[in-house]
C-alpha cells in the first residue's frame, strides 16, 4: 500500500513539484491584489493610488505596495506624466479578446456620414460597461481616448453609456471640472442624462474642450434593443447648443443603418 508522499527534512513542499500552501494572510493579500486591479478597471485609465486607496479602504503603504507588484508583473503600468495607472499588458490575456474590425459595410455608413457632415464622425462600443473609440474620424480626432473612457460624463458618447445605467454612479467616481461648462453637481448629470433618455440624444457643449462639443445616439441590437455601440458628430461647441434638426436627423439614420451591422 503506497501512502501520500512526505517531506523530506529541510525541503519545501512546493520543491517537489506542487504550490506551495497558502500561509495565513496569503489569501487576504491575493483578494486585495484582485480588489486593486478590479478597481483600475472601473474607474479607468489614470487613476491614483490615493484614489485607489480611498475607493477600496486600504491603507496608502498597502495600495503602493500592491501596486508596485501589479507594475512589475506588467499588469499594470504607470501613465507617462506619473499622475496615474492603466492596465498592462498581461492584463489584457484575462479578457476575452474584442473584436476590433469593423465590417466593410460598417466602415462604409460611417464613410458615408463623413462625407456628408463636415463635423467629426466618431464610433464608440461599450463592451464590458466602458467606453471605447473603435473608428475615428481620421480627419477630425477625437479627444484623448483615456480621457473620454475615464470621464464618460463630459462626452456625448460617454452619456449614452451612462443614461443606461440603474445608477451612474456605478460608472462615474470623479466629477472632475475640465472647463466653465462642465457639468459637476450630480443633480445636474442626472437630469443631463434624463434628457438623454427622454429625446434619445446626447449632448454636451464646451465641457471637456471649450470650443468644441458633440452630439451622440445610440445603436441598439434589433433583437432586444440592447445598446451596443454609440455614433457622435463633434464640432463647435456653439453649433451644438441648438443643432441643425436636419443633422440630427442624418445622426439618427445611420446610426439605423449601424445597428443589424453591429449587433
Amino acid at each position: 500500500m503506497t501512502g501520500p508522499p512526505q517531506d523530506r527534512p529541510g525541503e519545501s513542499p512546493g520543491r517537489q513539484g506542487g504550490p506551495p500552501p497558502f500561509s495565513g494572510r496569503q489569501p487576504r493579500a491575493v483578494r486585495s491584489t484582485l480588489a486593486v486591479l478590479e478597481e483600475v478597471v472601473a474607474a479607468g485609465p489614470g487613476v491614483t493610488a490615493k484614489e485607489i486607496s480611498g475607493a477600496l479602504g486600504l491603507p496608502p503603504a498597502t495600495t503602493y505596495r500592491l501596486l508596485n507588484l501589479l507594475v512589475a508583473e506588467e499588469y499594470l503600468v504607470r501613465l507617462p506624466d506619473l499622475r496615474g495607472f492603466a492596465l498592462g499588458r498581461r492584463a489584457a490575456r484575462l479578457a476575452l479578446p474584442a473584436v476590433t474590425t469593423l465590417p466593410t459595410a460598417a466602415r462604409g455608413v460611417l464613410e458615408h456620414l463623413r462625407g456628408m457632415v463636415r463635423w467629426g464622425v466618431h464610433l464608440a462600443s461599450f463592451d464590458g460597461g466602458q467606453l471605447r473609440i473603435v473608428d475615428p474620424d481620421p480627419d477630425h480626432p477625437p479627444s484623448d481616448a483615456d480621457l473620454l473612457a475615464r470621464y464618460p460624463q463630459v462626452s456625448a458618447l460617454g452619456r449614452l453609456l451612462l443614461a443606461e445605467q440603474p445608477d451612474w454612479r456605478a460608472l462615474v467616481r470623479d466629477l472632475r471640472t475640465f472647463t466653465a461648462h462642465t457639468v459637476a453637481s450630480p443633480d445636474e448629470l442626472t437630469a443631463r442624462l434624463a434628457e438623454v433618455t427622454r429625446d434619445g440624444l446626447a449632448r454636451q457643449c464646451g465641457e471637456l474642450r471649450a470650443d468644441r462639443g458633440c452630439l451622440a445616439v445610440a445603436v441598439r441590437a434589433p433583437g432586444d434593443g440592447r445598446l451596443v455601440a454609440g455614433l457622435a458628430l463633434s464640432g463647435p461647441a456653439h453649433r451644438i447648443a441648438d443643432p441643425d434638426p436636419e443633422l440630427v436627423e442624418a445622426l439618427r439614420d445611420h446610426a439605423r443603418r449601424l445597428e443589424p451591422l453591429l449587433a
